[in-house]
């Protein structure tokens, strides 16, 4: 392993997550955010984690300071994990520095803008220079990915062609958020979504989704997801993919009103920088908070995804389980790394989860941290 990995924002709370995974791994990550004196305290938090000759190190980068991010990144071998969000304000420096040295990149966005920029708009500059960007590689999209996948496969080995995709998300145990959560959320508010119909990715974001969730119905609000992208390169007969978000229970048909209100008032020249700003006030600029480990070990994620013909006949179905939002994609991020960091991704450009490792090894990592298919 000549590369290295760098976890950036290793001290806020996802981050932190990701580093005491990387540690136990014996990766000897080097830690890297905006106050050397929390990143000494955490390499002296994290020694005891992992192999003694291979101790975690530290180096100060602050998105605010493009330089410093892009001082990080000093191979092609490096692999570059941010956890730094919100990512539409935050984490264009990231990207750059991964593109701009053909290295890794992983991160844990699960914002929808975001998402579709990198596929977009740095898909084709990652590709020049070889950088592997696997972006939204946490709870959110993953699981999404892993489901589909295999509801698609499911379809294809009966014989039958799914042009349809439904996922949805859900936490079984209750979850709480992080402060960069929040932040995300806030952000996402007036945002533009987006979908996928009849093969064009399209700026609506479509109608609350309804799934059978052991044995009840439970609603999911739209999002834009990885899936979008990745699901039609997986079998391109895929022509609309749709991804729900299921935490709201039964205020989803309401939280879907409020969005497309907001998000439609947010084109308004002037309004759309209100809402920002009075969300701002609503939420403030913490980092490094969030759920008690008691509280992430109660949440369990639980991924819905379903296949359907040209005529709306359901095709197939695979429900994937496992560890609570939060350590999910603490483990996932750090399970990307290692793979990139050795050399096992497939391509270059901006990759999904079976881009980047075919699906029968994404199956396999994601059983070795309690992600597994239980339908």
């Amino acid at each position: 392993m000549t590369g290295r990995v760098i976890c950036f924002g290793a001290t806020g709370y996802t981050g932190r997550l990701t580093a005491e995974v990387m540690v136990r791994a014996g990766m000897a990550p080097v830690l890297a955010g905006r106050s050397p004196e929390a990143l000494a305290a955490l390499t002296g938090d994290l020694a005891g984690l992992g192999p003694i000759d291979l101790p975690a190190t530290w180096q100060v980068a602050d998105a605010s300071d493009p330089d410093s991010v892009r001082a990080l990144v000093t191979s092609p071998d490096d692999v570059l994990v941010t956890t730094v969000g919100p990512f539409a304000r935050l984490g264009r420096p990231a990207v750059d520095a991964a593109i701009n040295a053909g290295a890794g990149y992983v991160d844990s966005t699960g914002e929808p803008a975001f998402l579709r920029e990198v596929f977009e708009d740095d898909g084709p500059r990652a590709a020049a220079t070889g950088a592997r960007l696997l972006p939204a590689f946490g709870y959110d999209y993953v699981p999404g990915n892993l489901a589909g996948a295999l509801a698609i496969e499911d379809a294809q080995a009966a014989g039958r062609a799914p042009t349809v995709v439904e996922i949805g998300y859900f936490v079984r145990g209750g979850m709480g958020m992080s402060s960069g959560t929040r932040a995300s959320v806030a952000g996402m508010l007036d945002a533009p979504v987006f979908s996928r119909r009849n093969g064009v990715l399209t700026g609506q974001a479509g109608s609350v989704i309804s799934f059978d969730v052991n044995g009840k119905q439970r609603d999911a609000l739209p999002v834009g997801g990885s899936e979008h992208f990745t699901l039609p390169r997986f079998d391109p007969q895929v022509r609309d993919v749709s991804v729900g978000l299921g935490w709201a229970g039964r205020w989803t048909k309401a939280a879907h009103g409020i969005g497309t209100v907001m998000s439609t008032a947010s084109r308004v020249p002037g309004v759309g920088a209100a809402l920002r700003a009075g969300t701002g006030r609503v939420i403030p600029d913490e980092t490094g908070t969030g759920p008690s480990a008691e509280d992430r070990a109660k949440a369990r994620t639980l991924v819905v995804a379903r296949t359907k013909d040209g005529v709306g006949r359901e095709l197939s179905r695979a429900v994937v389980e496992g560890p609570g939002p939060y350590d999910l994609t603490a483990e996932l991020l750090a399970w990307a790394a290692a793979m990139l960091v050795t050399g096992q991704a497939r391509g270059a450009g901006t990759l999904g989860p079976v881009d980047a490792f075919g699906l029968h090894a994404l199956v396999d990592g994601c059983a070795r941290m309690g992600l597994a298919r239980v339908e």
